[in-house]
């Protein structure tokens, strides 16, 4: 049924001015559309809405992600901009809060100022020989 529909995904915050602040001038998305009710944003060609709410509980796991190509390059770019990686007990994770998937895949987590919970991901090294 929604599998042709173009998805929107969904961030809540209670401060729409430091979301903005973050989304746009740290993450760099464009902001598309604003009301007093959500912040609109392309992410890529995938509609990002920050909402507003009147108290948060931020989830203690992922609730946005990103794909990039070179993890070290967006974890410099997040530390510039005062964004520490988050580490969480138990996850193995490197110097600089990387976690290695058992596929190989490396992942980091970040917060907005909100407290939800993001990542990024880079895809595990190709195995393909030639």
């Amino acid at each position: 049924m929604l599998g042709s529909a173009d998805l929107i995904a969904v961030v809540p915050t209670t401060d729409m001015a430091a979301a903005a602040a973050f989304y746009s001038d740290v993450l760099g998305l464009d902001l598309v559309a604003a009301d007093e009710f959500a912040l609109t944003y392309s992410a890529n060609g995938t509609s990002l809405r920050v909402t507003a709410v009147p108290e948060l509980e931020p989830s203690p796991y992922t609730v946005l992600g990103w794909a990039v190509d070179d993890m070290a390059s967006t974890l410099d770019a997040l530390a510039d901009a005062r964004v520490p990686a988050r580490r969480f007990e138990g996850m193995g994770q490197d110097g600089r809060g990387v976690w290695t998937a058992p596929g190989g895949a490396r992942v980091a987590w970040f917060a907005d100022p909100a407290g939800n919970l993001l990542s990024v991901t880079e895809a595990a090294p190709s195995t393909a020989s030639t």
